[in-house]
Parts: structure tokens; sequence; C-alpha cells
């Protein structure tokens, strides 16, 4: 099946609008997902530097094993929280990236 100029012109059109729109999209997210990472880094380092500075303090072998125990519990379970948010996040990402896209691949299929 032929389509006119005008129809091929306008759905090139919807494409470029489509584009930029997803475009658009996959830099709000790679923003978001940057200064998630950002937050994580600081509180990441400020957890780790408390523990250092309670290992240093820590005046028995028990207290230091117990205090270094206790930091790797507690990194473990922010990184798997934070692995779960960024997961999310790019999810988030890649739909709506790909959302602008829908109708117009709908409408050439």
């Amino acid at each position: 099946m032929m389509q006119s100029f005008e129809d091929t012109n306008k759905l090139g059109k919807e494409y470029m609008d489509s584009g930029l729109t997803s475009a658009a999209a996959l830099s709000k997210g790679f923003q978001a997902i940057a200064v998630e990472t950002t937050e994580f880094s600081k509180k990441s380092f400020e957890t780790a530097t408390a523990a250092v500075e309670k290992l240093v303090a820590a005046k028995s072998l028990d207290t230091a094993i117990e205090v270094q125990s206790d930091y790797a519990k507690q990194a473990y379970e922010a990184f798997v929280a934070e692995a779960t948010k960024l997961s999310d996040l790019y999810a988030d990402l890649v739909k709506d990236a790909y959302k602008p896209f829908e109708s117009v691949v709908s409408k050439t299929v």
C-alpha cells in the first residue's frame, strides 16, 4: 500500500517528536539515577567514616569485631536497598523512554 508524501512527512514528524520526547525522558531518568547514586555514595562514606572512628576507639578485640560486624551488616542492607531503588529507576527510565513511540509504532504496524 502506497502512502502519500504528506502521510509519510507527517509520520516522519511524529517519529522526530517522539525521539525528542524520548531523549528528554532519558535525560531526566539518568539525572535521577545520578542524584540517587551521589546521595548513596555520600551516605556510604559517612557510615564508613563513623565505623572507622568506632574501630579506632575500640578498647578490645571483641568490641572491634562487633563494630566491624555491625558495619558489614548495615552496609550490605544499604547496598541491597540501593540496588533495588536503582533497578526501579532503570525500569522507569526504559518505560518513559519508550512511551512516546508506542502510538507511532502502532500506526506503522
